[in-house]
């Protein structure tokens, strides 16, 4: 299993949470898709649930606050989250949520790009994010979708010092980031999405099956939009919860 005990590099994905207006049906409709178990860390951190894959924390589900739409959010790790806030605000993003000590676990804010796009950003004290990765349950990929890539490129290379690859046969604006030297994720347009779509993060969850995923999702009450499909990179499919908010099922690696 893909392990991590040790705060993530800075600029790397390293978290995402789920904001659900019914977190009962929430944790029953996760759970039927990706196999996760789960642990309320209690009302004084009003019900934040992790959800677990073999023990480990790969993401987790929270009850919407007043005045919030449902979503998830994805965090990209920090060694000093002021410093990162100011740098956003330096390049043409936005603090949204000011830097604050979440108790016992960390530090964070939340902000947009200079495209639109919204991410957290997380400083690990006594939690590092995701302690599972790349295993059927835990984050396997993310892409930032947005309006502008080109701003967004240049945005994110600035705060937090990504470098860019190519995807051969992806669109002209799609790269890979890397962060140390490892790939870490893709950023690009908005890959189809329907018009008037905002600029958003998509993560994709490995799944052991896809297609079962996928039934489990429609079965639990979410919406495929689209189909799994075999590629390069394994088989995916893109889905929404019953709340509306999506995310990808990813296969894994094909196997050569």
């Amino acid at each position: 299993m893909s392990t991590r005990d040790t705060a993530w590099p800075a600029g790397t994905p390293c978290w995402v949470d789920i904001a659900v207006p019914d977190l009962p049906a929430a944790t029953a409709f996760y759970g039927a898709v990706l196999g996760w178990e789960f642990v309320d860390t209690g009302e004084e951190f009003g019900h934040y649930t992790l959800a677990q894959v073999g023990g480990r924390s790969a993401a987790a589900i929270a009850p919407v606050q007043p005045g919030q739409p449902p979503g998830s959010t994805l965090y990209l790790a920090s060694d000093d989250v002021d410093t990162t806030a100011k740098l956003v605000t330096e390049h043409g993003g936005t603090v949204a949520v000011e830097p604050f000590d979440v108790p016992g676990t960390g530090r964070m804010a939340v902000a947009f790009d200079a495209a639109g796009g919204a991410f957290g950003i997380w400083q690990a004290a006594g939690m590092i994010g995701a302690e599972v990765y790349n295993e059927p349950g835990s984050l396997i990929w993310e892409d930032a979708r947005l309006t502008d890539a080109g701003a967004g490129q240049e945005f994110y290379a600035s705060v937090f010092g990504w470098t860019y690859g190519s995807v051969p046969g992806a669109p002209e604006d799609y790269a890979v980031f890397s962060v140390g030297g490892e790939i870490a994720g893709g950023i690009g347009g908005m890959m189809g999405a329907p018009e008037g779509t905002p600029s958003h993060w998509l993560v994709y969850f490995m799944a052991a099956d896809v297609d079962a995923a996928l039934a489990a999702v429609t079965s639990g009450g979410g919406t495929v939009l689209s189909d799994a499909v075999d590629t390069p990179f394994g088989r995916m499919g893109v889905v929404a919860d019953p709340f509306g908010t999506a995310f990808a099922l990813h296969g894994g690696m094909p196997q050569s």
